[in-house]
């Protein structure tokens, strides 16, 4: 008798940890991969629609690349129209809106747009990962898209093109730069690097504070590479002063000093003067519209 009822205690047990045990883990450790290369993602800028041209115009001056032409289209699943380009640059991609209507919620919040090979399969192995769907798929002209966000409150953009397309690879990958609690961080990097199928690269508990503008104490960062890209993430308390937290990408340039010449010739200003922070020199730099990015240069040994 005590030997049945030990076993039926075993088997409850068993049974209670299965039923109480997350899935997350092992569903998206099934899903497949879903990126396409960094060379397809793209920073989304929002600014007003009479600053479309003049930041498209700054960011080639500062980077080089081109540029699409101007066109007014639909980009969300509710009534909304916007100026739209798509930026190509050697050091990163940027999607540009310029909205004549006021922007359906919640777009304007998201950070990137990533670019996958199957969206019902990526925003499955999002779910399965522990995202939030925010925007359930969507047509748009060229294609479908979705948003997804992360534990910590970061917002992402998947889309799928109808018609593949094709770029060259990128001199250089930029950062995908995230601010996150120190209480959603773990939730965070192990959703993301499920879904991703990517790695941690550094995880640095003394980070030079002078990188989030705390130039006297220093700050946990952690740094993942994936086929999306790269992505480093600021662990903080929020108490950042401006600029810090407002820039969504930094983008690597080979020679830091002639970048910035070359954006304050293009009307861009350089809100934070360069700085050393570990292995690289970099600064805070506003581009006219509105939009924040940090450049950075790798010191040379």
């Amino acid at each position: 008798m005590r030997r049945r009822a030990l076993i039926a205690t075993l088997l409850l047990s068993l049974s209670l940890e299965h039923i109480c045990s997350p899935a997350r883990t092992d569903a998206a450790e099934a899903s497949p991969p879903v990126a396409v290369g960094p060379q397809y993602d793209t920073t989304h800028v929002y600014v007003a629609p009479e600053d479309v041209d003049r930041f498209v115009a700054s960011v080639l001056a500062t980077f080089g690349g081109r540029a699409s032409n101007s066109v007014v289209t639909a980009v969300t699943p509710t009534p909304s129209q916007t100026f739209w380009r798509a930026v190509q640059t050697p050091v990163g991609g940027i999607s540009v809106f310029g909205y004549k209507t006021p922007i359906p919620f919640p777009f304007g919040e998201e950070r990137t747009g990533y670019l996958v090979t199957d969206l019902d399969a990526a925003v499955s192995a999002a779910r399965a990962a522990g995202a939030d769907v925010i925007v359930a798929p969507f047509a748009d002209p060229i294609g479908r898209d979705a948003v997804i966000q992360w534990p910590g409150g970061v917002n992402m953009q998947l889309y799928w093109h109808t018609n593949a397309p094709s770029s060259a690879p990128l001199q250089m990958t930029p950062e995908n730069r995230v601010y996150v609690s120190a209480d959603r961080v773990a939730a965070f990097i192990d959703g993301f690097i499920a879904f991703s199928h990517g790695n941690v690269v550094s995880d640095d508990p003394s980070a030079p504070g002078v990188e989030i503008g705390r130039p006297n104490e220093n700050y946990r960062r952690i740094r993942i590479e994936s086929t999306f890209g790269k992505m480093s993430i600021a662990v903080t308390d929020g108490h950042v002063p401006y600029p810090y937290g407002r820039e969504s990408t930094g983008y690597e340039v080979k020679d830091l000093k002639d970048t910035l010449a070359k954006a304050t010739a293009a009307g861009a200003t350089v809100l934070v003067e360069p700085y050393l922070a570990g292995d690289r020199r970099a600064a805070m730099v506003l581009f006219p519209g509105g939009y924040v990015a940090e450049i950075h240069a790798r010191l040379v040994e």
